[in-house]
C-alpha cells in the first residue's frame, strides 16, 4: 500500500525543525528502526537547510515543499525549493584537504551517507532533491565500510 503526505513550508529555520521532526514520525510509521529514523531526520533537515538557505535564501516569498511516500518497503522523500537551482556535480568535497576545515559543506555528503538513494532535479526555478530509504537495509556507503 502507497501512502503520501505532502507540505508547502515557509522558508524558515522553524519549518526546518518541522520538517525533521515529521521525518521521525514518517520513519517510524514507515517501520524504521530508531537508528535509522534518526539519520532519516537527519538527511531530511540537511536537505531543508539547502533548501531554506541556498535555495530559497530566505526569501519570506518562497516556499519549499516536503514529501514522503512509502511503498513497497522504502520511505521516499522529496525536498524541493524555489531558488536558483543546483548542479551536484560542483559541489565541493568536504573531504578534500582545503576543505577540512570550513564550517559548512557537509549536508550532501551527510545525506548520501544516511540514505540508500538520493537523486537531484534541476526544476528551473529550483532543485528538488529525492532521498529514498529501503526499511531493513543499511546506507550503501555503510555497507562498503563493512566489506
Amino acid at each position: 500500500m502507497t501512502k503520501r503526505v505532502s507540505y508547502s513550508l515557509e522558508s524558515t529555520l522553524e519549518s526546518v525543525n518541522k520538517a525533521e521532526s515529521t521525518a521521525v514520525e514518517a520513519a517510524a510509521g514507515a517501520g524504521f528502526n530508531e537508528d535509522d529514523q534518526g539519520n532519516i531526520a537527519m538527511a531530511v533537515r540537511e536537505a531543508a537547510v539547502n533548501a531554506v538557505l541556498h535555495g530559497n535564501a530566505y526569501d519570506p516569498n518562497k516556499k519549499f515543499f516536503l514529501a514522503f511516500e512509502t511503498r513497497d518497503g522504502s520511505l521516499v522523500i522529496t525536498i524541493a525549493d524555489q531558488g536558483k537551482g543546483l548542479d551536484p556535480e560542483h559541489i565541493p568535497d568536504p573531504l578534500a584537504p582545503e576543505n577540512l576545515m570550513k564550517g559548512s559543506g557537509r549536508g550532501i555528503f551527510l545525506i548520501r551517507a544516511f540514505m540508500d538513494e538520493v537523486k537531484f532535479r534541476n526544476t528551473e526555478p529550483g532543485t528538488e532533491i529525492t532521498l529514498i530509504k529501503h526499511v531493513g537495509r543499511k546506507a550503501a556507503n555503510a555497507k562498503e565500510e563493512s566489506q
